[in-house]
């Protein structure tokens, strides 16, 4: 198992919203890889709709409702992102300190 200082932010939610972590050393195991597999999705859906906004910014027929709907799911995507760069950056730290 890893220390507590250690621990994974999964990308999802738990119950109410709080954050899920995984305690593991194989990083090659079951939940390890779920992990990665629904990041590479999250990342890739943020990368779609970064091309929707802008193809949606371009357009001079998007009413109200297409800009709102496009925030909407631009804001659970940044989240989705945020989580991922969390989790990342973390195990970049622990894991493989940049020396300068």
């Amino acid at each position: 198992m890893t220390a507590q200082n250690e621990l994974r932010l999964l990308p999802w939610s738990g119950p109410e919203g709080k954050p899920c972590y995984l305690s593991t050393d194989d990083r090659d195991g079951y939940m390890s890889r779920l992990a990665d597999n629904i990041e590479s999705v999250q990342l890739g859906t943020a990368a779609e709709l970064l091309k929707q906004a802008a193809e949606t910014f371009g357009d001079e027929q998007a009413g109200p409702e297409d800009m709102q709907l496009l925030a909407k799911e631009l804001t659970g995507a940044l989240r989705d992102v945020l989580r991922v760069a969390t989790s990342r950056g973390h195990l970049l730290v622990v894991n493989e300190p940049h020396r300068f």
